[in-house]
């Protein structure tokens, strides 16, 4: 886990924040996010329900609490001029509430990702976007879900062992030289959290999760996403990335036991590789 979601967990913790609120609307709810957002941003203000430059997207309800869809959405084009420059995934009740922080780059043409996390109980889930301005602007979801942190890992520990750091790149449309293009990055990784209990052990195992992903294209950095164990088992994640005529997409991912993966695609204007 890196320093920064450690050191936050922990005053989370001592804060007595991890303790489960069970209503939408619990008066606790507003004072959880306070703490979490004086200690992400001290006294900063956001603009709330900011849809004109960012939104979340998120199941009201999900189906598995271990593997919620959500998708960062903006209405901002990504320039030297005007971009997002960071975007922090928060889900208010889960152990680690800063789930995600992706920095993006004006090379990503549009600053939107989709990925699947772990909810771990009923909560408010938030986007907040950095402009290159300084500025914040937020978005914010209630979504109905339980038990996503602390459930065991779908793979048994052979399987998971023997597919550990897999990974492929794919894209979604044909090269078009200065047009944003669709990408899907895809590890394999269990994303153990170390809160599912070993019902045989009764012993908790070592977290050991994805910590950090960088993207670049041509050498120039696209986006970093640095996150803990709120991204499910098997990491997905789709993004944008602005190809010249020719180039290489490549992606370097780096786990809690330092284990370095990487998988490259090099690109060319119209052709689409057989991905």
């Amino acid at each position: 886990m890196s320093k920064f979601f450690r050191l936050f967990s922990t005053s989370l913790l001592a804060a007595g924040l991890a303790a489960p609120l069970l209503a939408a609307d619990n008066p606790a709810d507003e004072e959880r996010w306070r703490q979490i957002r004086t200690a992400v941003f001290g006294d900063r203000p956001i603009a709330a329900d900011a849809t004109n430059i960012v939104r979340l997207e998120a199941p009201a309800r999900a189906a598995d609490g271990a593997v919620v869809p959500v998708a960062i959405r903006t209405q901002l084009a990504q320039t030297p001029q005007r971009h997002i420059r960071k975007l922090w995934l928060v889900v208010d009740k889960n152990p680690s509430p800063v789930g995600a922080v992706f920095t993006m780059t004006p090379e990503s043409g549009r600053a939107e990702v989709e990925t699947r996390i772990r909810v771990e109980e009923y909560t408010h889930a938030r986007v907040v976007a950095e402009l290159n301005d300084g500025s914040l602007h937020m978005h914010t979801r209630f979504i109905k879900a339980a038990g996503g942190c602390s459930a065991p890992a779908g793979k048994d520990a052979e399987e998971a062992a023997r597919t550990l750091g897999r990974t492929k790149l794919r894209i979604e449309g044909d090269v078009q030289p200065g047009q944003p293009l669709l990408a899907q990055l895809m590890v394999s990784h269990p994303q153990t959290s170390g809160l599912a209990i070993d019902q045989l052990t009764r012993l908790a195992p070592v977290p050991h999760f994805v910590k950090q992903i960088k993207v670049s294209y041509g050498g120039k950095p696209v986006l970093t996403l640095d996150a803990d164990f709120t991204i499910s088992e098997n990491p997905s994640l789709r993004f944008y990335f602005t190809p010249a005529a020719s180039g290489e997409l490549k992606a370097e991912i780096v786990d809690t036991e330092d284990r370095r993966f990487e998988s490259a695609l090099v690109l060319r204007a119209g052709q689409r590789p057989d991905v």
